[in-house]
């Protein structure tokens, strides 16, 4: 099985021709996965770290929330293949996948760098 993002890496722009019904039903989970507040800070907090990686240590600092929520958050945003993650010692490490991030791009029909 495919994740969101690779899904949206092989659809051509909405500007261009329609999704289908499965191309859009397996787009939708990336979307989603966006389309909440937290999630999308979270996102942009590990994208813009220096070395493109944050801790999870480092992403509970920035919010009012408990470290099972963040947790969840990523896991997430993990599933839909914006981010990846390693385990180091008892923390876990997330950086963003520049792929998924252009797929999503691409998708929107915004030119990529």
């Amino acid at each position: 099985m495919i994740s969101p993002a690779e899904t949206a890496a092989c659809c051509a722009p909405l500007t261009a021709q329609p999704l289908s019904v499965e191309q859009a039903e397996q787009v939708a989970p990336l979307l989603k996965a966006l389309a909440d507040p937290v999630r999308l800070r979270l996102l942009s907090l590990v994208a813009s770290r220096q070395g493109g990686e944050a801790c999870i240590c480092d992403l509970n600092e920035a919010f009012d929330l408990s470290q099972p929520t963040i947790s969840h958050h990523m896991k997430v945003l993990h599933e839909a293949g914006l981010v990846d993650r390693d385990k180091r010692g008892v923390w876990v490490y997330y950086r963003v996948r520049p792929q998924a991030l252009s797929a999503l791009a691409a998708l929107i029909g915004c030119p990529v760098p």
